[in-house]
């Protein structure tokens, strides 16, 4: 079945210019549908692969869903800042971290994820005004 993105190529503008604008993997809850970006994560990348290691969810899929590895599709990162522009200033976060959104604050780190707390506090600090447990 063809994918209709709710962006088209000629709508992506060049928003980051930095070493990860390599691949990520979003849900179509985000590209297809129009969803913001609600969760997201930094995985190791994928070895011998142009991979950033981020991994964007809307944060509203089932377990079923998820399942489907057709509902994900393996983009540039600079193009799910064309869909999600707040997600630009986590993007220099570290393997590892976990951000989650909801209806009050852009992100906070996932419970737990002590590691994403260590990189606000320690290079972000404005971020980190805008971010809460």
């Amino acid at each position: 079945m063809e994918k209709h993105y709710l962006l088209s190529g000629e709508a992506i503008e060049q928003l980051i210019d930095w070493e990860y604008n390599a691949g990520c993997i979003a849900s179509d809850r985000i590209t297809v549908d129009g969803c913001k970006v609600g969760y997201f994560s930094r995985e190791e990348p994928l070895a011998n692969m142009p991979d950033s290691g981020w991994r964007f969810w809307s944060g509203d899929e089932s377990d079923e869903y998820a399942s489907d590895v057709g509902n994900f599709t393996v983009f540039n990162t600079n193009t799910i800042c064309n869909y999600d522009r707040e997600i630009i200033p986590f993007l220099e976060a570290p393997c590892g971290c976990e951000f989650v959104r909801d209806e009050t604050i852009v992100a906070h780190f996932a419970p737990d994820n002590e590691l994403a707390f260590a990189w606000l506090v320690e290079t972000n600090p404005d971020l980190l005004a805008r971010v809460g447990e």
